[in-house]
Protein backbone atom coordinates (compact mmCIF):
# COMPACT_ATOMS: atom_id res chain seq x y z
CA UNK A 1 0.00 0.00 0.00
CA UNK A 2 1.57 3.33 -1.07
CA UNK A 3 1.50 6.11 1.51
CA UNK A 4 0.06 8.55 -1.05
CA UNK A 5 -2.04 7.36 -3.96
CA UNK A 6 -4.53 8.60 -6.51
CA UNK A 7 -7.08 6.69 -8.53
CA UNK A 8 -8.72 8.25 -11.60
CA UNK A 9 -11.87 6.64 -12.93
CA UNK A 10 -12.33 7.56 -16.58
CA UNK A 11 -15.58 6.88 -18.41
CA UNK A 12 -13.87 7.32 -21.76
CA UNK A 13 -16.01 8.20 -24.77
CA UNK A 14 -15.21 5.91 -27.68
CA UNK A 15 -16.26 8.57 -30.19
CA UNK A 16 -15.86 12.31 -30.54
CA UNK A 17 -19.38 13.53 -29.71
CA UNK A 18 -19.65 12.87 -25.98
CA UNK A 19 -17.40 14.16 -23.17
CA UNK A 20 -15.35 11.93 -20.91
CA UNK A 21 -16.50 11.52 -17.31
CA UNK A 22 -13.79 11.67 -14.64
CA UNK A 23 -13.68 10.84 -10.94
CA UNK A 24 -10.50 11.44 -8.99
CA UNK A 25 -9.93 9.83 -5.59
CA UNK A 26 -6.81 10.87 -3.67
CA UNK A 27 -5.77 8.99 -0.56
CA UNK A 28 -3.23 8.46 2.20
CA UNK A 29 -2.85 4.90 3.37
CA UNK A 30 -6.30 3.31 3.35
CA UNK A 31 -8.21 6.60 3.63
CA UNK A 32 -9.64 8.75 0.85
CA UNK A 33 -8.84 12.40 1.54
CA UNK A 34 -10.35 14.11 -1.51
CA UNK A 35 -12.86 13.37 -4.27
CA UNK A 36 -13.56 15.37 -7.43
CA UNK A 37 -15.69 14.98 -10.56
CA UNK A 38 -15.45 16.58 -13.96
CA UNK A 39 -16.24 16.29 -17.65
CA UNK A 40 -13.69 16.90 -20.39
CA UNK A 41 -14.11 16.93 -24.15
CA UNK A 42 -11.43 15.58 -26.48
CA UNK A 43 -7.95 14.13 -26.04
CA UNK A 44 -6.14 17.38 -25.25
CA UNK A 45 -8.57 18.44 -22.52
CA UNK A 46 -8.50 14.99 -20.91
CA UNK A 47 -4.71 14.80 -20.77
CA UNK A 48 -4.40 18.40 -19.59
CA UNK A 49 -6.91 17.75 -16.81
CA UNK A 50 -5.08 14.64 -15.62
CA UNK A 51 -1.75 16.43 -15.75
CA UNK A 52 -3.10 19.32 -13.71
CA UNK A 53 -4.96 17.41 -11.02
CA UNK A 54 -3.07 14.19 -10.32
CA UNK A 55 -0.58 14.61 -7.44
CA UNK A 56 3.01 14.37 -8.73
CA UNK A 57 4.47 12.24 -5.91
CA UNK A 58 1.64 9.75 -5.52
CA UNK A 59 1.23 6.25 -6.93
CA UNK A 60 -1.40 6.78 -9.64
CA UNK A 61 -3.79 4.22 -11.10
CA UNK A 62 -5.91 5.17 -14.11
CA UNK A 63 -9.05 3.00 -14.44
CA UNK A 64 -10.50 3.29 -17.95
CA UNK A 65 -13.85 1.95 -19.05
CA UNK A 66 -12.28 1.27 -22.45
CA UNK A 67 -9.69 -1.08 -23.93
CA UNK A 68 -6.07 -0.41 -23.03
CA UNK A 69 -4.79 -3.55 -24.80
CA UNK A 70 -6.44 -4.51 -28.09
CA UNK A 71 -4.21 -6.26 -30.64
CA UNK A 72 -7.00 -7.54 -32.91
CA UNK A 73 -8.12 -5.38 -35.82
CA UNK A 74 -11.53 -7.04 -36.16
CA UNK A 75 -13.79 -9.25 -34.08
CA UNK A 76 -13.51 -9.63 -30.32
CA UNK A 77 -10.66 -10.15 -27.87
CA UNK A 78 -10.31 -13.35 -25.84
CA UNK A 79 -11.16 -11.37 -22.69
CA UNK A 80 -14.41 -10.15 -24.27
CA UNK A 81 -15.41 -13.76 -24.94
CA UNK A 82 -14.39 -14.67 -21.39
CA UNK A 83 -16.80 -12.09 -19.97
CA UNK A 84 -19.58 -13.77 -21.93
CA UNK A 85 -18.78 -17.10 -20.30
CA UNK A 86 -18.60 -15.55 -16.84
CA UNK A 87 -21.32 -12.92 -16.95
CA UNK A 88 -23.81 -13.68 -19.74
CA UNK A 89 -26.42 -14.97 -17.27
CA UNK A 90 -26.38 -11.65 -15.42
CA UNK A 91 -26.28 -9.71 -18.71
CA UNK A 92 -22.92 -8.11 -17.85
CA UNK A 93 -20.76 -9.33 -20.73
CA UNK A 94 -18.52 -6.88 -22.56
CA UNK A 95 -19.16 -5.67 -26.09
CA UNK A 96 -16.56 -6.85 -28.62
CA UNK A 97 -13.53 -4.58 -28.77
CA UNK A 98 -11.18 -4.26 -31.71
CA UNK A 99 -8.84 -1.68 -33.20
CA UNK A 100 -11.51 -0.35 -35.55
CA UNK A 101 -14.24 0.17 -32.95
CA UNK A 102 -11.84 1.37 -30.25
CA UNK A 103 -9.76 3.75 -32.34
CA UNK A 104 -10.17 6.73 -30.01
CA UNK A 105 -9.51 4.84 -26.73
CA UNK A 106 -6.36 3.29 -28.16
CA UNK A 107 -5.20 6.70 -29.37
CA UNK A 108 -5.69 8.08 -25.85
CA UNK A 109 -3.81 5.10 -24.40
CA UNK A 110 -0.85 5.85 -26.69
CA UNK A 111 -0.85 9.45 -25.47
CA UNK A 112 -1.00 8.32 -21.85
CA UNK A 113 1.93 5.96 -22.38
CA UNK A 114 3.97 8.83 -23.78
CA UNK A 115 3.00 10.82 -20.67
CA UNK A 116 4.54 8.14 -18.45
CA UNK A 117 1.71 5.70 -17.68
CA UNK A 118 2.40 1.99 -18.14
CA UNK A 119 -0.15 -0.65 -19.02
CA UNK A 120 0.39 -2.83 -15.98
CA UNK A 121 -1.27 -5.13 -13.49
CA UNK A 122 1.58 -4.51 -11.05
CA UNK A 123 0.38 -1.31 -9.37
CA UNK A 124 1.61 0.20 -7.03
CA UNK A 125 5.04 -1.25 -7.88
CA UNK A 126 4.42 0.36 -11.25
CA UNK A 127 3.92 3.84 -9.82
CA UNK A 128 1.93 5.20 -12.78
CA UNK A 129 -0.25 2.51 -14.29
CA UNK A 130 -3.45 2.21 -16.31
CA UNK A 131 -5.91 -0.65 -16.45
CA UNK A 132 -9.22 -1.46 -18.12
CA UNK A 133 -12.26 -1.80 -15.86
CA UNK A 134 -15.90 -2.64 -16.57
CA UNK A 135 -18.65 -1.24 -14.31
CA UNK A 136 -21.42 -3.75 -15.17
CA UNK A 137 -19.88 -6.88 -13.58
CA UNK A 138 -18.60 -4.68 -10.75
CA UNK A 139 -22.11 -3.56 -9.82
CA UNK A 140 -23.47 -7.10 -10.13
CA UNK A 141 -20.83 -8.37 -7.70
CA UNK A 142 -20.90 -5.41 -5.32
CA UNK A 143 -24.68 -5.28 -5.00
CA UNK A 144 -25.42 -9.01 -5.34
CA UNK A 145 -27.67 -8.49 -8.39
CA UNK A 146 -29.36 -11.12 -10.53
CA UNK A 147 -28.72 -8.95 -13.61
CA UNK A 148 -27.38 -5.53 -14.52
CA UNK A 149 -29.22 -2.29 -13.83
CA UNK A 150 -30.86 -1.11 -17.07
CA UNK A 151 -30.02 2.59 -17.09
CA UNK A 152 -28.12 2.63 -20.39
CA UNK A 153 -30.87 2.02 -22.93
CA UNK A 154 -34.62 2.07 -23.32
CA UNK A 155 -37.37 4.66 -22.80
CA UNK A 156 -36.28 7.76 -20.91
CA UNK A 157 -38.68 7.19 -18.00
CA UNK A 158 -37.43 3.64 -17.48
CA UNK A 159 -33.80 4.77 -17.67
CA UNK A 160 -34.47 7.41 -15.02
CA UNK A 161 -36.03 4.84 -12.70
CA UNK A 162 -33.15 2.43 -13.17
CA UNK A 163 -30.58 5.18 -12.70
CA UNK A 164 -32.26 6.19 -9.42
CA UNK A 165 -32.02 2.52 -8.37
CA UNK A 166 -28.30 2.53 -9.18
CA UNK A 167 -27.84 5.68 -7.11
CA UNK A 168 -29.67 4.15 -4.14
CA UNK A 169 -27.69 0.91 -4.23
CA UNK A 170 -24.41 2.77 -4.69
CA UNK A 171 -25.17 5.06 -1.73
CA UNK A 172 -25.88 2.03 0.48
CA UNK A 173 -22.72 0.25 -0.67
CA UNK A 174 -20.54 3.31 -0.08
CA UNK A 175 -21.95 3.81 3.42
CA UNK A 176 -21.02 0.22 4.26
CA UNK A 177 -17.64 -0.03 2.50
CA UNK A 178 -16.30 3.50 1.91
CA UNK A 179 -17.95 5.89 4.39
CA UNK A 180 -15.47 8.69 3.67
CA UNK A 181 -16.57 8.68 0.02
CA UNK A 182 -20.24 8.41 1.01
CA UNK A 183 -19.82 11.48 3.24
CA UNK A 184 -18.09 13.53 0.52
CA UNK A 185 -20.36 16.50 -0.43
CA UNK A 186 -19.78 16.31 -4.23
CA UNK A 187 -20.49 12.57 -4.13
CA UNK A 188 -23.69 13.06 -2.11
CA UNK A 189 -24.81 15.70 -4.60
CA UNK A 190 -23.98 13.52 -7.61
CA UNK A 191 -25.89 10.55 -6.22
CA UNK A 192 -28.95 12.72 -5.51
CA UNK A 193 -29.05 14.35 -8.94
CA UNK A 194 -31.72 13.13 -11.36
CA UNK A 195 -30.55 11.39 -14.50
CA UNK A 196 -28.90 13.35 -17.28
CA UNK A 197 -26.28 11.94 -19.62
CA UNK A 198 -23.60 14.08 -17.94
CA UNK A 199 -24.64 12.80 -14.50
CA UNK A 200 -24.56 9.25 -15.84
CA UNK A 201 -21.03 9.74 -17.24
CA UNK A 202 -19.66 11.04 -13.93
CA UNK A 203 -21.41 8.26 -11.99
CA UNK A 204 -19.87 5.70 -14.34
CA UNK A 205 -16.50 7.36 -13.68
CA UNK A 206 -17.10 6.91 -9.95
CA UNK A 207 -17.81 3.20 -10.52
CA UNK A 208 -14.54 2.91 -12.46
CA UNK A 209 -12.63 4.68 -9.70
CA UNK A 210 -14.12 2.43 -7.04
CA UNK A 211 -12.53 -0.63 -8.64
CA UNK A 212 -9.17 1.11 -8.28
CA UNK A 213 -10.04 2.30 -4.76
CA UNK A 214 -10.77 -1.29 -3.75
CA UNK A 215 -7.35 -2.29 -5.03
CA UNK A 216 -5.70 0.61 -3.15
CA UNK A 217 -7.60 0.14 0.12
CA UNK A 218 -8.05 -3.63 0.26
CA UNK A 219 -5.09 -4.96 -1.68
CA UNK A 220 -4.52 -6.95 -4.85
CA UNK A 221 -6.60 -9.92 -3.68
CA UNK A 222 -9.73 -7.76 -3.67
CA UNK A 223 -9.73 -7.57 -7.49
CA UNK A 224 -9.68 -10.19 -10.22
CA UNK A 225 -7.78 -9.76 -13.49
CA UNK A 226 -9.53 -11.36 -16.45
CA UNK A 227 -7.38 -11.99 -19.53
CA UNK A 228 -3.75 -10.95 -19.85
CA UNK A 229 -1.42 -8.17 -20.93
CA UNK A 230 -0.88 -9.66 -24.38
CA UNK A 231 -4.45 -10.10 -25.62
CA UNK A 232 -6.33 -7.69 -23.37
CA UNK A 233 -7.42 -7.68 -19.74
CA UNK A 234 -10.23 -6.32 -17.58
CA UNK A 235 -10.06 -5.76 -13.82
CA UNK A 236 -13.21 -6.52 -11.81
CA UNK A 237 -13.92 -6.85 -8.08
CA UNK A 238 -13.60 -10.33 -6.65
CA UNK A 239 -16.77 -12.34 -6.12
CA UNK A 240 -16.40 -12.26 -2.34
CA UNK A 241 -15.91 -8.75 -1.05
CA UNK A 242 -13.89 -7.95 2.07
CA UNK A 243 -15.76 -6.14 4.82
Amino acid sequence: MPRRWAVAGIDLAWGERRPDGLCLLCGKGKKVVSVSYSLTRGDEALLAHLGGYLPPRAAVLLCLDAPVVCPNRRGARPVDRLTHRLFHRVQAAAHPANRVLAARPLRVVRRLRRAGYDISTGWPETARAMIEVFPHPATVRWFGLACTIKYKRGPAAARRREFARLQRLLCEWLEDHAPEIAADPPTRKLLRTAWTKDTEDMTDALLCALVGWQWAARGRRSVEILGDLRGGFIVVPTERQPG
